[in-house]
């Protein structure tokens, strides 16, 4: 979305959002932040969904690993032109050597119910002129994590690339975001840096107005991604000593 002079435009003016996980942290921020920049209309999804006391938010029940609230989602909000696939779970001792329905789980959600949810949504941005997905991955799928989490979020990192190749054609321009620690609830067992989730999604909101294909929210993110072309035995032995050191 840009200016007729081609400067990036960082509001969202007259758009209709769709953001999963709305009740969280970062959807939270989602929602208010789009409320600030002019959006038209905000459906805030989620399991159960809360109140809100702006008219332009309408609450939404969706639970993206069930493919018919997913079918219902679709009717409801069938003038979206811009999705933010946002919902995702990351459990407490989570490990790749844990029980394997755990694992299923995981993936229900943070892959398969995302990709579900873009899939469902791709006619219905068709058809408002293309619009955007924003798809929330983490510089977890980069790095050697042994968690499913960050299993699931680098297989969302392919989807989210295959995806940006599969829409374009249809309009839609898909975006990743890529952050580490962001301050929220889902966060909070860990004690170390965090970015603000007021900060993540200004960047988010301001990439979607400037045509970003990729928002790389912190200064790590931005470090490991520019060393992603290192030879593996560089870069793994290197970022596993940031890791340790970043969690010390």
């Amino acid at each position: 979305m840009t200016s007729p002079v081609g400067k990036p435009n960082l509001s969202l003016e007259g758009r209709t959002l769709l953001i999963t996980g709305a009740n969280g942290g970062l959807g939270e921020q989602f929602v208010l932040q789009a409320l600030e920049r002019g959006a038209a209309k905000i459906y805030a999804a989620a399991r159960t969904p809360k109140g809100w006391t702006d008219a332009r938010i309408q609450p939404l029940q969706l639970d993206i690993t069930n493919a018919d609230s997913v079918s219902r989602a679709v009717e409801a909000a069938s003038d979206v032109d811009l999705l933010i696939n946002n919902a995702a779970v990351a459990p407490a001792n989570d490990a790749l050597s844990g029980p394997e329905d755990d694992a299923r789980s995981i993936f229900e959600t943070n892959f398969f119910g995302t990709l579900r949810v873009a899939n469902a949504f791709a006619s219905v941005l068709a058809a408002n002129g293309g619009g955007t997905m924003l798809n929330i991955v983490s510089l977890a799928a980069w790095v050697p994590m042994p968690t499913v989490y960050a299993a699931s979020k680098a297989a969302m990192w392919s989807a989210t690339n295959g995806l940006r190749m599969e829409l374009e054609g249809k309009g839609t321009k898909v975006i990743g975001l890529y952050v580490g620690m962001i301050d929220t609830p889902m966060a909070a067992q860990y004690d170390v840096p965090k970015t603000s989730a007021a900060s993540v999604v200004a960047q988010a909101y301001d990439g979607i107005g400037a045509g970003a294909l990729e928002v790389l929210a912190d200064d790590l993110t931005v470090d490991l991604k520019a060393r992603m072309g290192a030879p593996a035995e560089i870069f793994y032995p290197q970022v596993h000593e940031q890791l340790r050191a970043f969690f010390a």
